[in-house]
């Protein structure tokens, strides 16, 4: 085990998920991914097996507080303890409608995947931080967070929630020496895009060593 502490990513994919999993772990933190499917994991960890990282996988249901407990659970035994969680899940796009087109189901649904999963992980990996006094919890999210559209209703309703909470936990952890923050990306992401996986990989990363503000627009 490395004396480096875990970085893990809940809701791992091959952008963003990726690119922060190469950013931390060239600073030797062993990188543990969390994702619900199996195949994309695999692919995933050979890929930055191949590049010299230290990587292991858990498939779960983030949705699943049990299921996700359990794969952050698996994930401390197998690399340490757990010193940077970045929650990043993608929601469906079944669930971004126009306002009026707008169901009870699908706030539900972006609610249990952006708010009520990202309170699970914290309240499974913050006791070991407090204890430690060292930790950072990272959060990304869409652009509807700070500029809601009416016809992507559910996006700025869940972003602007998890925000929220995350600006909380920045207040209620700080005397811990444990840091919370988001990242509200505005536009596109990917090779080619708007925003460069590796440029907000970077950020990230500079959220988790600077260690200052909670709240960052990348535009």
């Amino acid at each position: 085990m490395s004396s480096t502490g875990a970085f893990v990513v809940i809701g791992a994919g091959p952008n963003l998920g990726a690119a922060a999993a190469r950013r931390f772990g060239r600073e030797g933190h062993p990188v543990g991914l969390i994702a619900r499917s199996t195949e994309r994991l695999k692919t995933m960890a050979a890929d930055l097996t191949s590049e010299g990282l230290t990587v292991a996988v858990e498939a779960a249901d983030v949705t699943d507080e049990q299921s996700l407990a359990a794969a952050l659970g698996a994930l401390r035994e197998r690399l340490g303890p757990i010193e940077v969680v970045l929650f990043s899940p993608r929601p469906s796009l079944e669930w971004i409608k126009p306002v009026l087109e707008t169901g009870p189901s699908d706030v539900a649904n972006a609610l249990a995947l952006n708010v009520v999963a990202a309170v699970a992980a914290v309240r499974a990996v913050v006791p070991d931080m407090r204890r430690r006094r060292r930790g950072t919890l990272l959060f990304t999210t869409g652009g509807a967070a700070v500029e809601p559209h009416r016809d992507r209703a559910v996006s700025a309703i869940a972003y602007a929630a998890e925000s929220a909470y995350v600006r909380m936990l920045h207040d209620t952890l700080a005397d811990d020496d444990v840091h919370a923050a988001q990242v509200t990306v505005v536009g596109p992401i990917g090779p080619g895009a708007r925003h460069e996986p590796d440029d907000v990989a970077q950020e990230l990363w500079q959220l988790h060593t600077e260690r200052a503000q909670p709240l960052f627009i990348l535009r």
